[in-house]
């Protein structure tokens, strides 16, 4: 089968500095997926190439859709997002349909339908007249992925959809996802959580302005590939079955950091 999303020896710079280099990724349809890496990584950067909201300064990416062109809807980071706008619930979700509504400015009956049964289909239903900044941070999410949902894409591109959840809360949003994946949604976000990467998601791509490595968790996620792509000292083990990944302690910490750091004079501290 062919792709939905190939990205070809792609390579993209900012300001003369490479973020990305001879990147070649293909996404499939039916595929749940995550890419990992620290900040700076170049993770937003390659989502924003598959948006089309950046430009590869080198090769090319080819969009598929099955008989019509793909379908591409983004969920963004929420700490990237003004929540004191003065917008409620259904006005964010009914933002999503714009690409597939027609000439008249207002929704219609069956977007409000749609809207309705996505809204349900996520377990917010009852907060469509809520305004935004009411809710919590897992609300807050699954109201911008219902806005994501509503479009009907062929590809939900998601960045860093747990950062600032508690623990449940990100699990619960992992748990959704996996769900919405297994009704046939296409699906590739962006995660610095290695262990919950590791327990819900089957493919992953490790990457630091390269593709180091990609594949199930299981195969990927080894000591070797996780120091290349963080440039650290990782440590991964398995416990009762589950792959955990931690950074490896070392002897010299913060006490070590406290005696060597330089005590600055008040317009130094200012």
């Amino acid at each position: 089968m062919d792709p939905l999303v190939e990205l070809k020896d792609v390579t993209f710079a900012y300001a003369g500095r490479p973020v990305l280099e001879s990147i070649n990724l293909h996404i499939h349809a039916g595929q749940f997926a995550a890419v990992v890496g620290p900040s700076g990584a170049g993770k937003t950067s390659l989502l924003r190439l598959l948006l089309g909201t950046l430009q590869p300064s080198r090769g090319r990416i080819d969009l598929h859709g099955q008989g019509h062109a793909l379908q591409v809807s983004y969920v963004p980071q929420t700490e990237t997002v003004d929540w004191n706008f003065p917008v409620t619930v259904e006005q964010v979700v009914l933002m999503g349909r714009v690409r597939r509504s027609g000439p008249w400015p207002w929704p219609t009956r069956n977007e409000r339908q749609r809207m309705g049964a996505v809204l349900e289909e996520l377990g917010i239903g009852e907060l469509a007249q809520r305004h935004i900044r009411e809710l919590s941070g897992g609300q807050q999410q699954r109201v911008f992925l219902a806005r994501a949902l509503i479009a009907e894409p062929d590809l939900l591109v998601l960045d860093e959809p747990t950062t600032g959840l508690d623990l449940r809360t990100a699990e619960t949003i992992l748990h959704l996802l996996a769900h919405l994946n297994e009704k046939g949604m296409t699906i590739l976000l962006s995660s610095h959580d290695l262990n919950a990467v590791a327990a819900h998601l089957p493919w992953v791509i490790c990457l630091n302005r390269q593709v180091i490595a990609e594949g199930p968790p299981e195969q990927v996620f080894t000591e070797e590939n996780l120091n290349r792509t963080y440039r650290g000292d990782m440590l991964v083990m398995r416990q009762d079955g589950v792959l955990l990944v931690q950074q490896r302690p070392h002897p010299h910490t913060v006490h070590d950091i406290i005696l060597h750091e330089p005590v600055l004079g008040h317009a130094e501290q200012e």
